[in-house]
Parts: structure tokens; sequence; C-alpha cells
């Protein structure tokens, strides 16, 4: 067949992310929990009947990253040939490609009207509750993958159209939100029906063989363009490292080694040298490692670029098996897609400063600042759970100040609204801010972080945390300053001040603990990151300064002593 011309291929191109968005609209008016219908921690995307992915929207880019690994794993367990119309396969084991195992991934099979699979759609999304050992299921002390829910491997949700009921039975018998967690599951589903509805119109209109032709070609243009892109940035190797605080088991730090290779069109990221993994949740699969590496790539690269397995094809991932950031079973990994993969790719940007410094940004505040907790309303004594994070400043780059608390990097996803906190669970929301001076200081300024303080209003509930950057700040570059560290604290109805869970609870860090009972009027405070700095804060624009001044963002003590424009507001 003749070369399809360029509109034909931009309108199915268009046509493919527009399903994927739609099927996001879908999941976010039809399910349960606040993480889908509110922060739309999800991620919906299409593949060809090879298991080449060529469609995604904009959603979680640690979920699409990893759903191409899952949807590559399950093939190869199950085979194409398996599939069925009607049929779903259900997976959440972070050894079959999976993040880690609160995120469920559901892929289906779309076929023509003669039966032949034309496409397979698949949804990854974040399930509120996955029936671990603490509520939400991120325990920030867990040693192995048991602790962290239930694991299921490459199971049949449905057959034929109809549900597997052995499989929902052994599901909601595990959570503690059963009626929550179907709601969910059905509208992962629904989001399935959506696509396959709008690519069997696709099919009707174009036909098979021109669409089938159109997604290899979407292919070929996606990697050529990235292969153009990555040859744009200097030959040369390019290292960087970064440190894990702790685990929430052991005090001791983790070490993350990364070799940044560009070889004409190839970028290779090695990460060699990277300590073995740790004993507690702070460890990452290969999912998770290639996932921020791409996440990375794509933030330095054009934006235009179509988002399919064409564009990571001239990226290539070593990370040693058995380390941090390519752990073997049964190590706990549920801290490696929240707290892990954002530093990942800020080390990539870290990396890469020397040969792209009007590109890379500073330091992002790279934690999702992961606040779980759970129990039984006491106005309806209905069991809820839930995994809530926060936004964080992220870091500045040459020209542009950071953003002030945007979901982190690996995310792009949206707080959980103060109205319908508040609604859903036992919590009022006493302080919701930006906190002054906290973007690091800059030619152009980091992104401020950010504190909310809860006030716990039921007898009790239970709660787990998983935080990072506590000690080590966001780092500035060139010459900037760090951002302000994160930090979650209590204070009980009989105290005066907030104090770290760690000095009233003697748990082993002060911000990765999991199963604290919380009593009514206790407060907690969560605090978010802000981002580095970029550039010399002497060097910044004092009308910037003054502005800065009188948004609130920072003090004057700030501009006389680190700006040293105080004689000139």
């Amino acid at each position: 067949m003749p070369a399809i011309d360029q509109t034909t291929l931009t309108v199915i191109n268009n046509y493919l992310t527009g399903t994927c968005r739609e099927m996001g609209l879908a999941m976010v008016r039809t399910a349960y929990s606040p993480m889908f219908n509110e922060a739309m921690d999800f991620s919906c995307v299409i593949f060809n009947r090879f298991g080449r992915l060529i469609g995604q929207a904009e959603f979680c880019p640690s979920q699409i990253g990893t759903i191409k690994g899952t949807v590559e794993c399950l093939i190869d367990v199950v085979g194409l040939d398996a599939f069925k119309p009607g049929d779903i396969l259900l997976t959440n084991d972070p050894y079959h490609g999976v993040g880690h195992v609160p995120e469920f991934t559901v892929l289906q099979g779309v076929f023509d009207s003669n039966g032949h699979l034309r496409f397979c759609v698949a949804n990854c999304a974040h399930m509120a509750e996955p029936g671990a050992k603490v509520p939400g299921g991120l325990a920030g002390d867990a040693t192995e993958i048991y602790q962290e829910g239930l694991i299921l491997p490459p199971v049949w949700l449905y057959r034929n159209g109809e549900e597997a009921e052995d499989i929902w039975k052994i599901i909601l018998a595990n959570h503690r939100t059963p009626d929550c967690s179907r709601g969910d599951l059905l509208a992962m589903v629904g989001s399935l029906t959506v696509a396959e509805r709008r690519l069997h119109e696709l099919l009707e209109h174009y036909g098979e063989e021109t669409v089938e032709q159109a997604a290899d070609e979407l292919l070929a243009v996606a990697e050529r363009r990235m292969r153009s892109e990555i040859s744009k940035i200097p030959d040369g190797s390019y290292s960087y490292e970064d440190t894990i605080e702790d685990d929430g088991v052991c005090a001791e730090s983790y070490r993350m080694k990364v070799k940044v290779t560009v070889d004409g069109s190839v970028l290779t990221a090695d990460f060699d040298g990277t300590d073995l993994q740790a004993r507690g949740p702070m460890n990452a699969n290969y999912s998770v490692t290639a996932s921020a590496v791409y996440n990375a790539i794509l933030h330095l690269t054009d934006p235009n670029i179509p988002r399919n397995d064409g564009c990571y094809r001239p990226i290539k991932i070593e990370a040693p098996l058995g380390s941090i950031l390519n752990c073997k079973h049964p190590a706990a990994l549920v801290g490696g897609n929240t707290e892990i993969s954002p530093r990942i790719t800020d080390m990539i940007f870290g990396a890469l400063m020397p040969a792209l410094p009007k590109i890379a940004p500073a330091g992002i505040g790279g934690t999702s600042c992961c606040f779980l907790f759970g129990g039984h309303h006491p106005d309806t004594n209905e069991p809820y759970a839930h995994f809530h994070f926060e936004g964080v400043g992220w870091g500045a780059r040459w020209g542009q100040d950071g953003n002030n608390v945007v979901i982190v990097i690996n995310g792009n996803c949206m707080a959980t609204p103060v109205e319908i906190f508040e609604t859903r669970f036992p919590f009022i929301i006493e302080s919701y801010r930006l906190l002054k001076d906290s973007g690091g200081a800059g030619q152009w300024r980091g992104g401020l972080g950010g504190e909310r303080i809860l006030t716990v209003k039921a007898p009790e509930i239970t709660v787990s945390a998983l935080f990072n950057r506590t000690q080590l700040a966001p780092p500035g570059r060139s010459g900037g300053n760090d951002g302000a560290k994160a930090g979650i604290y209590i204070k009980r109805l009989e105290d005066e001040k907030f104090s770290t869970f760690k000095e009233i609870f003697n748990a082993i860090s002060e911000a990765k603990f999991s199963g604290i009972t919380v009593k009514n009027g206790d407060q907690v405070r969560l605090v978010f990151p802000g981002g580095g700095g970029f550039g010399n804060p002497r060097d910044r624009d004092p009308s910037l300064v003054r502005r800065d001044i009188e948004l609130g963002f920072i003090s004057t003590e700030a501009a006389n002593s680190v700006y040293g424009v105080g004689d000139q507001l």
C-alpha cells in the first residue's frame, strides 16, 4: 500500500489519543473512590494486535511507562491467542511488570467483524484499598511484598463477557472496602468498553488495513523524531548520584548511581553501582525504573512527538538485578513507584544538566508525600480507606521559575479537594497553604512547597506514611539554592506542639511508618517540599523579587539576605 497522507495519519493519531482521554472520562464519571474521580490516578492506553503501544493520553506518567512492560509481560505469559471476545485479563503483580501492588491493570482484546484480534486496550489504576497489612496499602515499614496487598498474577476477570465469579469473590473478600473496590473495578472495565466501541468505529470508517498501516507508520514517525531529538544532545557520558534517606525498616541510606550515555541517536541510562535492594519498601522493579527514565527524556524533548512505543525504542535502560532499582522477589517495593520514580527522573535531569543547561531543571520536590488512612466512619459505620498525596515545588530552569505545589513529576494527578476530603473522611482541614520561602532561591526561583493540617474527627483512625526529602532537600543547580524539606508531624490533643511520629510513637523512620492509631482531636501536619532554585539568587531581576514579596512567596528578610535587593524595594 502507498504511504498514508499526513492529514489522515494525524487524524488517526489524534483519534487514538482522544479515545484514551474518553476512557479516562468514563473512569471519572463512574468510579467510586476519590482516587479515580478526583485524583485521576489512572492511565488508559491502546496497543496494536502485536502488543505494541500505539496510543495514550496525558494521565499518570509512571503508569504509562510501567503499563508498557506489564502488557508485554502479560502477552508473554498468556499469549495473544488466548484472548477471545469478551475476555478481560487482570493483574496487580509487580513481578509481572506492574508498578506496585495497589495498581491494577486490566487488558482486553478488540476484535473485528471476522473475529480477528485488531487491538488490545488497557487501563492501569491505583486502587484505594488493595488488601494490605494497613489501610491504603502503602506500608512504610513493609519487609516483603506479601504485606503490601493481595497479589493477583495474570487471571481472567471476565470470560466471554461474564464475570469470573471466583476471582471477584477472592478480591472483594480481601479488601477492607469491597463495595468501593467493586465499583472502581467496574469503572475500569467500563473504560475498556468505551475504547472497544470507539475502535470499532475507527475500523469501520478507514478499514482494517489502513488503520494498521497508520499505526505502523506512527510508530516509525515517533522513533525517527525521538532519535532526532537525542541526536541534538552532545555525545558523551554524563553521571549523577542521589540518596534515598532510609527505607522505613533500617536507618541507613541507599545510593543510586546513573551514567547516561548519548551515542548518536541512542541514549542509554546505566544504573550500575546502585546499592543492593533495601529491606524495607524503598525498592523499584525494572518497569518503574524504565518508566522514570522515559519520563525524564519525554520532558527534555519535543512534546509533539507521538506518544507510542516508537518514541521509547532509542532509549535503553540497564539496572543491575537485585539492586534497589531492579529488585528481586519477594522484596517490598510499594515505595518505588511513588518515591524512587521521581528521584530517578531527577537523576536523569541532573546528569544531563551539563549537556542541556537551558532545558534541564533544578531538583524537583521528589516525594509523593504519601499519607494513608482508614477505619470506620463514625457517622455511618461504613469502612473507608484512602491514599492521599500532595503537590510539591518543582525545580526552576533557565528562564523559568518552578511551579508551586504541583503533584510530583511521576504522578500528573490531582490533590483531593478539601470539600471532598471532609465529606468522605472524618477529618477537618484546618490549613492548606503555600509555605513562604520554601522555594529554592535563584536567578529563577524554585516552586513553593506547602502545608496541610488535618484534625481527626473520629474515635480513632489508622494512619501510615511514606515520605522522602525530609533529610535531603531538593537540590538547586547552577548556583541556585536548595528547596525546603518535607515532613509529617503529629500533635496529640494533650500536646502543645507538633512532633515527629518517630518522637511520639518510636517509629524507626520519621517519615515512613504504618499502622499508627490517631485519636479524636489529634492533628496531623503534612509539609511538602519546595523545588530547587536555578542560577545565582543575586542575579534575579529585582522586579521579580518585589512581585514575590507582594504575592507572599518570599519574605522581606529573604529579599535582603538571600537576594540582596533590600535597598531596592
